[in-house]
């Protein structure tokens, strides 16, 4: 039998065949994903991170050095390399200031230690009418955006604070007198808080020691080196640290969400591509210690590489559930800084799905995370997440154990992340660069 077609029939149906291909090719790409990023072994990573035995992976205790140990021996068995080929534990140091005594004069007048506090980076204080700056905080005044400023700025300063913020001088005092960890003491400088209703200062007095100590911290890096553009690197991170035990020690803050999830992501993302080693670009992969204390392993991660030469930090934090935009789906913080996003769901299209944007811009999560720090420095460096954070019953909660998980969800959001991120692996994209000066920089105090 000989089947004619009229010019358009046959125009319709090499399109259809076309489409059909390409879809084939597609669903084929993303099972192939599913293939090598086995559902057994993101359960076994995460199971093993999230497990009572690592009592909640708290920073400075042993059981954070078994987690880091865990993760270096999974970028070896993968077949990475350790970071200028070392070894895969970066350790560093850090400095915790616990603040000792602090006396206060103002105006001739002692003040009551309830009604002060100091956060500092300096070992003893003496000052006399000239030694700090004095700044009022007025009962109309904005405390918090001075105490930014002042942070901001560095140095010495005193700060006298009318009584109608006595409940936000309240929280800056116990956050205060917990003590502060620094990275370096490169910015000596202190902040003296005192409640008082005086709009004047005419003379002061300011006597304060604090204790300073050094502890060690370990970040876990891993290098998949690249074939062509190796200088050019493509950075997936989390952070592996939680927050221990509680207070009486009866009850552990597993952390299986945060960001035990982020962390199995970063182990089966960097296997997926070992496995492949088809990568152009060097591929980094980081579990980053102490984000729960202030970020210190991605800034101390910062500093022993040229931020020029990362391409893209794809940042994964908190996984574990559902986001508000269904199964398997995720966003990403700061979309508008840079047009990593566009780049990544370029690559989902055909699969019908997308990155979507940070639903929750009020909290502030760009700044919130371990990318903050690659951020500053121009890095295209965003965090990706699930969490719902309007409803999340188990943030920071002994609550937020592996039972609380959806790892089906948690599973295609890596596989989701696998995809989108191919063109950054191949190099066929760059991403634009973050503009450094819209970024909120550190703080010099605390």
């Amino acid at each position: 039998m000989i089947i004619t077609f009229n010019p358009n029939a046959r125009k319709n149906l090499s399109l259809k065949i076309k489409t059909v291909l390409a879809a084939i090719v597609i669903t084929s790409s993303f099972c192939s994903v599913a293939e090598i990023i086995s559902s057994k072994q993101v359960i076994k990573d995460i199971t093993y991170l999230a497990s009572d035995d690592l009592k909640g992976r708290a920073s400075f205790s042993p059981e954070i050095d078994q987690a880091a140990n865990y993760i270096a021996k999974r970028f070896k068995d993968i077949g990475l390399k350790p970071l200028n080929n070392k070894s895969f534990l970066q350790s560093f140091t850090v400095h915790n200031i616990q603040p000792q005594a602090l006396n206060v004069v103002l105006n001739n007048k002692s003040i009551s230690s309830e009604n002060v506090a100091i956060a500092t980076t300096i070992e003893k204080i003496n000052w006399q009418n000239i030694n700090a700056q004095v700044q009022i905080v007025g009962k109309d005044d904005d405390m918090r955006k001075t105490l930014s400023e002042l942070n901001q700025q560095g140095g010495q300063h005193i700060v006298v604070i009318h009584h109608t913020h006595a409940k936000s001088f309240k929280a800056y005092q116990d956050y205060f007198n917990r003590g502060l960890t620094k990275l370096s003491l490169e910015h000596p400088g202190a902040l003296v808080l005192v409640l008082s209703d005086d709009d004047k200062i005419e003379n002061y007095a300011i006597n304060a020691s604090a204790k300073i100590t050094q502890q060690s911290l370990t970040n876990v890096v891993g290098i998949l080196p690249g074939k062509q553009n190796a200088k050019e690197i493509v950075l997936y991170s989390s952070h592996y640290d939680h927050l221990g035990l509680t207070e009486d020690g009866s009850q552990i803050y597993n952390g299986a969400d945060d960001d035990a999830s982020g962390t199995t992501a970063v182990l089966n993302l960097a296997q997926y591509y070992a496995e492949k080693g088809n990568n152009k670009r060097t591929l980094m992969f980081s579990a980053f210690t102490a984000e729960e204390i202030g970020g210190f392993g991605s800034k101390y991660f910062s500093q022993q590489l040229n931020p020029d030469n990362v391409v893209a930090m794809i940042n994964i934090e908190m996984i574990g559930k559902p986001s508000k935009f269904g199964a398997g789906t995720l966003w990403m913080t700061g979309m508008e800084r840079s047009n990593l996003g566009t780049l990544l769901n370029d690559k989902l299209v055909a699969l019908n799905t997308k990155i979507y944007q940070d639903p929750y811009p009020e909290q502030g999560l760009f700044y919130r995370s371990d990318n903050a720090t690659l951020a500053r420095l121009g890095v295209p460096a965003h965090s990706f997440s699930s969490t719902q954070l309007d409803k999340d019953q188990h943030y920071h909660k002994v609550t937020d154990d592996i039972s609380s998980l959806d790892l089906s969800s948690m599973h295609k959001v890596i596989e989701t992340l696998a995809t989108a991120t191919q063109a950054l692996v191949d190099g066929s994209v760059t991403p634009t660069r973050i503009d450094k000066a819209q970024v909120r920089s550190n703080g010099k105090i605390y």
